[in-house]
């Protein structure tokens, strides 16, 4: 299972990453610093399966979240640097929470549950229709509104299922 930990922050730079000794890769990777508020600063090497919701093209002085394996291995450097697998770019009109979701539909760290309608897209990251249950998988969900209640409950606009 993914242990899906984030960072959010302002989009510094982003380069090219160089994977391979003979180029045959130049140009599918690339670093993007990313800094928080308190100047913490997190590197992400994004590569061609990284999933930007919404497939939104992110620049410089964008704000972000990253979302990575907190249990996958990292260069011991600083800065921090993560394989992204998840990019999500700020958007006042919705909620974006990458997380795995229980039997109840509710996130790992219990702050959020889900009440799915008819009216909610079941996609899998690849655009097409996902036609089963998507409890007990690792899920990105974009929503809007959420109650007060813990955990808070929302419908979702948009489930994308992390086969």
């Amino acid at each position: 299972m993914v242990n899906f930990q984030s960072f959010h922050g302002t989009v510094t730079m982003i380069s090219d990453f160089m994977i391979g000794q003979n180029g045959e890769s130049e140009g599918c990777y690339s670093l993007m610093s990313v800094a928080n508020r308190n100047g913490d600063v997190v590197n992400f090497v994004v590569s061609p399966t990284t999933y930007f919701v919404d497939h939104v093209m992110v620049a410089v002085g964008d704000r972000v979240t990253g979302y990575y394996d907190a249990n996958a291995p990292v260069p011991f450097i600083y800065p921090p640097q993560y394989r992204a697998l998840v990019m999500v770019k700020d958007n006042a009109y919705q909620n974006v929470k990458v997380d795995y979701f229980n039997s109840q539909l509710e996130s790992s760290d219990g702050q959020l549950r889900l009440n799915i309608s008819p009216d909610t897209q079941l996609l899998l990251t690849n655009g097409q229709a996902f036609k089963r249950n998507p409890a007990n998988r690792n899920l990105i969900v974009s929503y809007g509104p959420t109650t007060r209640s813990i955990p808070a409950q929302t419908t979702p606009y948009k489930i994308i299922v992390w086969c």
